[in-house]
This record gives structure tokens, sequence and C-alpha cells, in this order.
């Protein structure tokens, strides 16, 4: 567990665990001789992914951002990425059951981010966090309800469907505000409708990015994922980030970055992206 202060806020980065993406997938276009100096792959070229969720605790909520992959999958999606499943027993080890959970933001839908939104109950599943609201964009669940034949494999319906008939998940429409210093703005390019969580308190700001910058070995404005569905716009929302995120020095928290959790985003003296982290941030066991 990854921990820091963020004004009166804390915010904790918890683990799924890690499992494995194929490298050329991963950074798209990108040469192999390039992105291997920043992630080594295995024989199969695979590399390993982190699956963080952030937990921010406001003093009067507990809001989990992202649930990691679960313990629904296919045993066919077993064999090609492992079953982690280890987000319940990091967040018990950190104090925190899932009764204390007050909500649970979804960036998009697939299912390395949703997986602990629900778990098996006879034969059907039941909301993992009992006490939350949960809240995804409507545009996000509409394209997963579409089961389109480019990325109807990313989509367990389990995982949301539920929650929406339940009521205990809300559809959103665009940017707003979530709960007092914690808001969603959309990024398109990994998909339409892709959401960053944004939190701001005590004039200090973190984001979390998601799939828009998977790792800090993708800050590179044309380092794009092979999984992005608008690869072109994927660069246009990184520009757009970065023209905030740099010079109000935004912490940029990743979610697939297993070593890195969060850093800052800044220019070398070459005007090069560099991801710095910071020393405030302590890893406890």
């Amino acid at each position: 567990m990854h921990q820091m202060t963020l004004g009166d806020f804390e915010l904790s980065v918890f683990s799924d665990g890690t499992y494995p993406l194929d490298g050329g997938a991963f950074f798209g276009v990108v040469p192999k001789v390039m992105w291997s100096r920043k992630l080594v792959a295995d024989e199969k070229n695979f590399v390993v992914a982190g699956l963080n969720s952030l937990l921010i605790r406001t003093g009067k909520q507990n809001v989990l951002v992202e649930t990691g992959i679960g313990n629904k999958l296919s045993e066919k999606m077993v064999k090609i990425y492992g079953q982690p499943a280890k987000l319940l027993d990091n967040l018990a080890a950190g104090g925190v059951g899932p009764e204390d959970v007050d909500v649970v933001i979804n960036t998009h839908l697939h299912f390395d981010h949703c997986g602990w939104n629900t778990v098996q109950q006879g034969d059907g599943v039941a909301a993992t966090f009992p006490k939350a609201r949960y809240y995804v964009q409507e545009g996000e669940w509409r394209h997963a309800q579409e089961q389109h034949v480019r990325d109807a494999v990313s989509y367990i319906s389990d995982n949301y469907n539920p929650l929406i008939e339940s009521g205990q998940m809300r559809l959103l429409h665009g940017d707003q505000e979530i709960v007092p210093g914690v808001s969603v703005q959309i990024f398109a390019g990994h998909t339409a409708h892709m959401q960053a969580v944004i939190v701001r308190n005590g004039g200090k700001t973190a984001c979390y990015i998601s799939d828009l910058i998977p790792t800090s070995a993708h800050i590179d404005l044309t380092w794009v994922m092979g999984f992005d569905l608008y690869p072109v716009e994927t660069i246009n929302s990184r520009q757009r980030y970065y023209s905030r995120a740099l010079p109000e020095k935004w912490l940029t928290v990743f979610t697939h970055d297993d070593a890195v959790p969060w850093a800052y985003v800044e220019k070398d003296s070459a005007g090069k992206l560099q991801a710095r982290v910071d020393a405030q941030s302590s890893k406890i066991a």
C-alpha cells in the first residue's frame, strides 16, 4: 500500500495484484527496442501490469476508484491473465472493509477496472460494497451493452448490469463533482467515454488518469496503447491533460504501473517528459 496526504484528504493505493499483458499491445506502434528500455518482457513478450485502485479518505466519505479484475473471470480468461484477486485482502489489511466504502467510481467498464464491483452470490451476483453508490458514464455503459466485435471481450456484464438494475450504480452525463473535492472529467481515447477522477484539497490536485496514461512508461504523448479505440484522440486528451497537470503540478496516479503507482509528470531541462516520484509518498507493507 502506498499512502500520502493531499490537504486534509488521505490517498492510498491498494493493489488487486498483477497480470500479464502483451508488450506489443501495451505499447501499440512504439517499437520494442524503445519500450523494452522501460519495461522488461518475458520470452512470450508479456510484461507485468499492475492493478491499482485509489482510496480517497475525505474525512466524511471513503471513495474507491476502480476495483481491479475481481474473481469472476472465465476459465479461458484465467489461463490468459491469471486470477490475482488481492484487492479485498489488501483493503482489509489496511483496515477497510466492504461496508466502509461509500462511493465507487469506475473510470470505464473494462473487466480489469471493475471486477470487484460485484461478487458471486448463489446463482447471481451482489454488490461487493453494499453501502456504496457506484458511478460510471452512461456512454461507457451503452457501448458495453453493444458488445462490439472490436472489444466485446473487455466487458463482463455481471460487473455492472446488476448494479444498474438495482439502482446502486448511477449513470453520469459528462463531467461533474461526485462528492466535495472529488470530480470526474471525460478524457476520450482509450474508450469514447472514459473518465478520469480529479481530487482537489488544500490547494493541491491529484488525478487518477486511468488508461489515458496507464503507466509511468506511457507519459510520452505518442506512446499509445494498441488497446485504445481512438489513438489520435488519446494523444489529444493527453495534451489537454498535460496543459493543466504540468503547470499546476498535479499528482498523476497510474492504473497499471506495478512499481510506480503515482508521480509528478514534468519536463526536464531538454523539454522531455519525465515522472518524478515524491518523497512524501510512503509505501506501507
